[in-house]
């Protein structure tokens, strides 16, 4: 049968720099990288997956465990966890805090289910790596979501009431001198609890999965950019070196999606910035935080913080810099002013450990969208070729999940998963280049503003309230 409407895609963005600065975790996790082979010569698979970050290679899993004879290819640009999946602060979470815009998305049996199974997913997650050996660090210490200024206060409400009217109770409001006597910090002057989250380390994660498909037979090369995509049948990705044929393809590529422009007014990147403190355990004993808790503020731009096995403060921030034209620059590497933004807010939340010293730094790419829940689906007039895009932030836990759609969608399945509220769901895209960046920086600019204000008690000005309110919501959805 002729395939019509055969379109070259050109997945290798322009000036899309390869990560250029390794994170604390990567090099924890493996001191001297071993990648796999890149890919040379002609190729031809059931399943072709352009990514090998956690939505790629929990897709590659799901595929396996569904079709054991389905041969499986993962082509990375980098190496696995040299991205995103490989940056993050290692927050397992659950999409509670987002139960009012599931409401919005699936209605109430489809919210509580996909709320459900993300909190079920973090579990599975810690068995995953007890079951292979994967010593990722997983502990399940629970998240606590803080104010740590007036303006912050109560942020969480609308997300408890939504909960409670479902008769589900996630959350644990604390009092103030539970929530700083946990949190080993005075400045956090409220809070709510989540039991079920946990947190990782991201790189350990990413790597143990990659030798988990390794060894079930899926074929991963690594330092094997896809430049071009034809969306005919079989599909047919080149590389430097080679060239496959795929009867199914999975673009799981975070922000880089941007190359695609079906996909590029679904997401915008932004980036986040790290900071990690040296190691000070016996510190932390003396303030109190032991207890392996993840926090965050309630911030737009969200300070996100926890401990790690051998004592440092890993101390996050949603920084929000963006680039013109979406290109993945060194900016979503290293960007000094975000680092300095993160480290403001560790020593503003933590004065007690002024003296203590950073030691690395880094930021990396978040593929927002405007509601920050992902969205599935499969290409226009090429529904053999299917994407997981807009972790917006929160992937380590439900690109568990992801994988299961995308595997139901690459097969071709019929289930709960290809049908779930998140496929092929009608979302608020974001205006072409120039209007993108020169409109986001402009609301970039009075959140910070605002945000700032509010963290010294003072009222922001009129127009930052007026334009942050412009803004795409935020990891939690707040009152």
């Amino acid at each position: 049968m002729a395939f019509t409407g055969v379109r070259k895609l050109v997945l290798d963005i322009p000036k899309g720099l390869p990560i250029l600065a390794r994170s604390h975790w990567l090099k924890e996790a493996e001191p001297v990288l071993k990648p796999a082979a890149q890919l040379v010569g002609k190729q031809t698979v059931d399943v072709a997956i352009v990514g090998g970050g956690f939505v790629g290679l929990w897709t590659a899993l799901a595929i396996k465990a569904e079709r054991p004879s389905a041969r499986v290819i993962i082509l990375e640009k980098d190496v696995c966890g040299g991205g995103a999946s490989g940056r993050n602060g290692g927050f397992a979470m659950s999409w509670w805090p987002k139960i009012s815009t599931l409401l919005k998305v699936g209605g109430r049996d489809e919210a509580l289910r996909l709320a459900s199974e993300s909190q079920n997913a973090i579990a599975e997650l810690g068995r995953f790596c007890v079951q292979n050996q994967i010593d990722a660090h997983f502990t399940q210490g629970g998240w606590l979501w803080t104010a740590t200024n007036e303006a912050q206060r109560d942020s969480w409400l609308g997300t408890v009431d939504a909960c409670s009217r479902l008769g589900k109770k996630p959350f644990q409001i604390l009092d103030a001198s539970e929530v700083a006597r946990r949190t080993g910090s005075s400045v956090h002057k409220a809070g709510i609890f989540e039991a079920s989250n946990a947190t990782v380390q991201p790189a350990l994660l990413v790597r143990g999965i990659r030798r988990v498909a390794l060894e079930r037979g899926i074929e991963i090369y690594e330092n094997t950019a896809v430049q071009t995509l034809e969306t005919g049948s079989p599909a047919v990705l080149t590389t430097r070196e080679g060239e496959v044929r795929a009867t199914a393809v999975v673009i799981a590529t975070n922000a880089w999606s941007m190359a695609v422009p079906e996909l590029a007014r679904l997401i915008t990147p932004v980036s986040s910035a790290i900071v990690v403190t040296e190691a000070i355990p016996e510190r932390l004993r003396s303030i109190g935080w032991t207890g392996g808790e993840s926090i965050t503020d309630s911030q737009l731009m969200v300070g996100y913080y926890r401990t790690t096995r051998d004592g440092r403060i890993v101390y996050g921030k949603g920084t929000g810099a963006l680039q013109r034209g979406g290109y993945i620059s060194k900016v979503f590497s290293r960007d000094p002013d975000a680092e300095r933004l993160a480290e403001f807010d560790f020593r503003h939340a933590y004065p007690a450990l002024n003296d203590v010293k950073l030691v690395d730094s880094w930021a990396g790419p978040i593929d927002r969208t405007y509601d920050s829940l992902p969205v599935f689906g499969t290409l226009k007039d090429a529904n053999h070729i299917s994407y997981g895009i807009g972790w917006s932030g929160n992937g380590v836990a439900p690109s568990f999940l992801g994988g299961k759609v995308l595997a139901a969608l690459a097969l071709g399945l019929k289930n709960e998963w290809a049908s779930c509220a998140l496929v092929n769901r009608v979302c608020r895209t974001f205006p072409p280049e120039p209007v993108r960046f020169i409109g986001g920086t402009l609301v970039r600019n009075a959140v910070l503003r605002k945000e700032q204000a509010e963290a010294h008690g003072n009222t922001p000005t009129w127009l930052d309230v007026r334009l942050s309110n412009l803004a795409p919501s935020g990891l939690e959805d707040k009152s």
